[in-house]
């Protein structure tokens, strides 16, 4: 049976206490994506990582670790969750995978948060064990999402990029909605 993963990013310490902001696995298109995903038969789970604003990359495996993930899954990550998809398949060279969508990747790139959770050796032969890996970036995002996304075509041979030029960090405020059709269209495309 086909199946999905959605995984979230970082938001901020302020954010994620905020008693009237969302969850971050409720945030911006997640809802939308799943939703969509489930009523075409696609078993798709948002996890919702404790202390998110913290990057622990232990506490984001063991939340992932929960879902079984195999040829059949495809794995979105946002910001953070899709720099964690990076380094959970480099470290993970007996898993294969469906599709990998990274949106607005972030992996530290200039090692501002010093904790390690980006500290890795990158597997350049991902691409191999998936069905296929797509970033989508847009002109107007950060700074550090453009060099995430060098750094990851640098390591990662064959990687698709959708460039954008308006979609700022891809979240609700920067897309206007919370819809994400550009997304759903890239997962569906073979």
């Amino acid at each position: 049976m086909k199946s999905a993963v959605l995984l979230h990013g970082q938001p901020d310490k302020e954010e994620y206490f905020d008693s009237n902001a969302p969850s971050a696995s409720n945030a911006h298109w997640f809802p939308w994506l799943q939703k969509q995903l489930l009523v075409n038969g696609i078993h798709a789970q948002t996890p919702e990582v404790p202390n998110c604003y913290e990057l622990n990359y232990d506490i984001w495996l063991k939340e992932v670790a929960r879902f079984k993930i195999n040829e059949e899954t495809i794995l979105v990550g946002h910001s953070t969750g899709a720099g964690f998809w990076i380094r959970y398949l480099s470290e993970r060279p007996d898993i294969k995978v469906g599709k990998v969508v990274l949106v607005a990747p972030w992996i530290d790139p200039f090692d501002e948060f010093r904790t390690g959770y980006f500290k890795f050796d990158y597997d350049s032969e991902i691409f191999a064990r998936t069905g296929g890996i797509t970033i989508f970036v847009s002109e107007d995002d950060e700074k550090s999402v453009h060099k995430s996304v060098e750094l990851l075509q640098e390591k990662i041979k064959d990687v698709k990029i959708i460039r954008f030029k308006d979609k700022g960090h891809f979240t609700e405020n920067s897309l206007g909605q919370k819809e994400f059709p550009d997304l759903l269209e890239e997962i569906y495309s073979n």
